[in-house]
């Protein structure tokens, strides 16, 4: 279809156009649906015990929460072809949210099962999501669009093993028995996506000039009747399956990791309920900017690479990312784990936005087919991995490095992506009008320095943000390890709010830590720990209160000022050249491109 009036940049902070409407509408309604899906994976420990599940009957439930989510792919992409995403993400939202709050109504395994199972049809979300931006943005940020809306969205299924588990202890200390507690969790999540079913109809559009409906009728899109035979057209393209291996080895991961990992740091590494939903966490939070990371970086490679730019850095990212795994399946010891998790993640959610980089590309005729198959490919690499996880003769660890070794051959599958010369021409045109339209629109803007290239170009402040990024993650991974120290720096008497203070402090330090590193919203990312270390200020001052001495053995205080006053110059200035931000900034193609 041809499409007129995509948007050629990403204006993040506003929601006057339709495809920033849309932008932000599609990956909160993601992060919602992501959250209700896997909403129940960081109480598991509470719902085994009241209904008695053993492990495979866990495993039962993994598979049968993905399992379903594979058909509602392949059926919803077919839907946005003819109805739009508009409609489409109204009627799943809806839809969706009943088994939601409906799983509160089982009391035994089989009617728990069910449930899971329906819940499951709401993560056809994705796909949704991934249309939608395709058909706002233009080709010089498509890549960028898709990763970032996919990868908030799924930050859901990070946010969710936090949050949930504090819901529920809110619940219980309201007098609430916890079989009733966990139950009321999940009703709230439901009711949440149903409202935002409600809103996403009135607030989007499908495409920039207006609706299917209409533009149908004013002869300026295809009819449904032409549209027929799309996803028969996906379908025999062997690219697209090569996609659906590929993103069964980094979405598939995920979901994995989403629904063991809680239990899986509990029972491993000893946690109590509460700290491995946190550390859990950690892993969906890096969606934050790491799969926004992988599109970025797949739109660069695209400069001067072309499509066969954008599918070298997909190998790249996957094969590296079946290394992490392999590694991170053999860390015994917690303060190794973390980090290795960490590093993992990142490469897993990169490969997942180099993906939806190269889908809008392989047929525009079919897109939402492509997207579909593509996405449904993620959820058979999550029931795949589900049934090694239910297995009694597998330990999580095994079952962790099969998959760390299957995911290194799958990087292979994108030797069959190609693209021919005629398709490489096309999307080399499009991307050139894309560019001289971006160029217009912000000719009044004034100019951004050059980036040079080479380390010799690096600036003092670079080296001060990347340093202190670093020392804040080291940091914040000490905190997890050391809750209960925290915890007693905090005021006494704050009872849950004590707790989600320390989890601030802990996400902060790690997540807007790595993004300081990285130099990625970099004014956001300081101004976060500016106020956390403000408070750590605080506290150091009334601790020597009754010593007065701040300046001399305090050596606590001196250094938190010294990281505070610090942060305070990041968020006046800014990063420097040598970072994301920077390179988002760039509008100019005769500056030279960093791959």
């Amino acid at each position: 279809m041809e499409i007129r009036n995509k948007a050629t940049s990403i204006d993040l902070f506003s929601l006057k156009t339709r495809p920033m409407r849309a932008f932000h509408m599609s990956w909160f309604s993601f992060f919602l649906c992501f959250f209700a899906w896997f909403g129940i994976a960081p109480l598991m420990a509470v719902v085994r015990d009241e209904l008695g599940l053993t492990k495979t009957q866990i495993g039962n439930t993994i598979i049968a929460s993905v399992a379903i989510t594979i058909l509602a792919r392949l059926v919803i992409g077919w839907l946005c072809d003819r109805i739009g995403p508009r409609l489409s993400y109204t009627i799943l939202l809806l839809c969706g949210s009943i088994p939601v709050m409906g799983i509160g109504l089982a009391d035994d395994y089989a009617s728990f099962l069910l449930f899971r199972l329906a819940i499951g049809v709401i993560g056809a979300s994705f796909v949704i999501t991934q249309y939608h931006t395709s058909v706002m943005f233009a080709p010089n940020v498509v890549g960028t669009a898709n990763a970032t809306s996919a990868g908030w969205g799924n930050l859901g299924g990070g946010v969710t093993q936090m949050i949930m588990p504090l819901l529920f202890a809110s619940f219980v200390g309201l007098g609430f028995v916890a079989e009733t507690s966990w139950r009321l969790s999940m009703m709230v999540a439901g009711g949440v996506c149903f409202l935002v079913g409600i809103a996403y109809f009135f607030v989007t559009t499908d495409l920039p000039d207006g609706n299917f409906k209409e533009l149908r009728a004013k002869g300026e899109l295809r009819s449904v009747k032409k549209g027929k035979g799309s996803f028969l057209l996906a379908a025999k393209d062997i690219r697209v399956w090569a996609l659906f291996l590929i993103y069964a080895a980094c979405f598939g991961i995920e979901l994995t990791i989403n629904n063991i990992a809680a239990i899986y740091y509990r029972d491993y590494f000893d946690l109590g309920l509460k700290t491995a939903g946190l550390v859990a966490g950690l892993f969906g939070l890096m969606n934050i900017f790491a799969r926004t990371l992988g599109g970025f970086i797949s739109d660069r490679f695209v400069r001067n690479g072309g499509l066969k730019g954008r599918v070298r850095w997909l190998f790249i990212a996957l094969f590296i990312e079946g290394i992490a795994l392999l590694f991170f399946s053999q860390m015994t010891v917690l303060i190794l784990a973390i980090p290795m998790m960490i590093i993992f993640s990142l490469f897993v959610q990169m490969s997942e936005g180099a993906t939806y980089s190269i889908v809008p590309f392989i047929n525009k005729r079919a897109l939402g087919a492509v997207a579909g198959i593509v996405g449904a490919g993620g959820n058979v690499g999550a029931v795949m991995a589900g049934f090694l996880f239910r297995s009694e003769h597998l330990t999580y660890p095994q079952a962790l490095t099969i998959l760390g070794a299957l995911v290194v051959g799958c990087s292979f599958c994108t030797l069959v992506v190609r693209f021919s010369p005629a398709e490489e021409k096309d999307a080399a045109e499009e991307h050139s009008e894309a560019m001289a339209r971006r160029r217009i629109e912000r000719a009044s803007r004034p100019p951004l320095r050059d980036l040079v290239p080479g380390i010799r170009h690096v600036r003092p402040m670079d080296v001060l943000r990347i340093y202190l990024g670093i020392a804040l993650v080291v940091k914040g991974v000490y905190f997890i390890m050391n809750m209960s120290e925290l915890e007693m720096t905090l005021p006494s008497g704050l009872g849950q709010g004590q707790t989600m203070i320390a989890w601030f402090v802990v996400f902060a330090h790690v997540i807007a830590g790595a993004a300081l590193a990285l130099g990625f919203v970099t004014r956001a990312a300081a101004a976060i720990n500016t106020i956390v270390v403000a408070g750590a200020v605080v506290v150091s001052i009334v601790g020597s209160a009754a010593e007065s001495s701040l300046l001399g053995s305090n050596v606590n205080f001196q250094f938190t000022l010294f990281v505070f006053v610090a942060l305070m110059l990041l968020v006046w200035r800014g990063s420097g050249p040598f970072s994301l931000d920077h390179l988002l900034r760039i509008d100019r193609e005769e500056e030279p491109q960093i791959l």
